[in-house]
């Protein structure tokens, strides 16, 4: 089996979301309490699926 060189991420810390999107830290955290975005606790970090990005691109805010 290959290995991929460039792999897809399953999901982003909140700072990197924002990089990824081009949006603040403060309006991602607000889609989060908004419902738009779809997050994951991992011990005491809140990742950010990477679907739920892609979907709020598409879609809009």
């Amino acid at each position: 089996m290959r290995r991929n060189e460039n792999p897809v991420p399953l999901a982003y810390s909140v700072r990197d979301a924002a990089i990824v999107t081009s949006l603040s830290r403060p309006r991602i955290y607000q889609l989060i309490a908004e419902g738009k975005i779809e997050t994951r606790k991992l011990g005491r970090r809140t990742i950010v699926l990477a679907e739920s990005l892609r979907r709020l691109v598409e879609e809009g805010c």
